[in-house]
């Protein structure tokens, strides 16, 4: 868990995923139009990546993408867009210095 929470706070928008997987290419679309640089993980690419999936599901994250924002985690796909459409994803990620405009 130790190694989730350091990966998770290298950047103020970072996102565990997998090549694979195609909601987690479309919340890294969606943060990249925003014109969000986050740290993307794939798991399925690094060395030790299923024993951080183990760790993300054991803190509470279920599925994949894993999404933290400001070292907090938000959710996954779901929760993202439902941040997204309250409008309360962009306020949240200027907070964390993910945006400036």
């Amino acid at each position: 868990m130790e190694r989730v929470t350091k990966l998770a706070s290298e950047r103020p928008v970072v996102i565990f995923s997998k090549t694979t997987c195609c909601m987690c290419h479309t919340i890294k679309t969606l943060f990249c139009d925003f014109g969000v640089n986050p740290a993307v993980h794939e798991l399925d690419e690094m060395p030790g990546g299923r024993e951080i999936e183990q760790a993300l599901r054991r803190a509470g994250c279920p599925t994949l993408p894993a999404v933290f924002i400001g070292g907090e985690n938000v959710g996954g796909s779901n929760e993202v867009m439902s941040l997204h459409l309250s409008r309360s994803l962009i306020p949240m990620l200027k907070n964390a210095g993910a945006l400036w405009v």
